[in-house]
């Protein structure tokens, strides 16, 4: 499959939309519209810390897309690269598809100095830990919430 991974640009709204509406969809959360098009706005902001990329196929279908953002921590003098989404489409699963689009965060965080890249995802998501084995090591953190 040829894919081209590159930012997200603002023609690519409506797509990315439909992609994002699936991606709220498969973790069963509802946002308003307000909320979706503050976060559009601040991943086209090349002042916010919210990056976005695409995978985009040879005739302009995005096939899925990562956030991703940099933060500082007490544990290192470098700053961590947290993988806050990633999403693909139905029918771009299984194809490279979100390996690219973890490559390419990888490599933006080796440009930015970032000392480890990270993210979060459910203990049932089979199908994307077989791919998260492969790319990245498993920690034993637990997540806790308020």
């Amino acid at each position: 499959m040829g894919i081209e991974i590159r930012p997200l640009e603002p023609n690519d709204k409506d797509q990315w939309l439909a992609l994002w509406s699936g991606y709220l969809a498969y973790y069963k959360t509802k946002i308003s519209d307000e909320v979706s098009e503050v976060t559009w706005q601040r991943i086209l902001d090349k002042e916010f810390n919210i990056n976005g990329y695409c995978a985009v196929d040879k005739t302009g279908n995005l096939l899925g897309f990562v956030h991703f953002l940099y933060h500082p921590v007490t544990w290192s003098k470098a700053s961590r690269c947290y993988l806050e989404d990633l999403f693909t489409s139905t029918d771009a699963r299984g194809k490279g598809v979100g390996r690219a689009l973890i490559n390419a965060v990888y490599d933006a965080a080796d440009k930015h100095g970032a000392d480890q890249v990270y993210w979060l995802t459910e203990d049932f998501n089979t199908t994307a830990h077989l791919l998260y084995d492969k790319v990245a090591k498993r920690t034993p953190f637990i997540k806790y919430a308020r």
